[in-house]
């Protein structure tokens, strides 16, 4: 039992660094690259509209779905690494 708790606990560390992780990359799309970067990316165009507007709308939730897989990819992994696969 005492084994089970070190483990333990690296796993949740492991699994807290993991959702850091993600909402910093989310976060820096959907504030940094729509709102505060929005006027430097206003002159590149894609898809007849700007780049900003673009991470606007579709950019930050393309990263989000992403995000989802990747998360359940190092999920896997990390339960795999730890012992807890299926």
């Amino acid at each position: 039992m005492a084994e089970e708790k070190p483990n333990a606990e690296a796993y949740w560390a492991a699994n807290l660094r993991l959702i850091a992780g993600c909402l910093v990359v989310w976060a820096a799309v959907s504030y940094g690259c729509a709102i505060l970067l929005r006027p430097l990316l206003s002159g590149i165009p894609v898809g007849g509209t700007d780049l900003g507007f673009w991470f606007a709308q579709q950019g930050s939730i393309l990263t989000f779905i992403g995000l989802i897989f990747f998360y359940a990819w190092k999920m896997n992994r990390l339960d795999k690494k730890f012992g807890l696969g299926e």
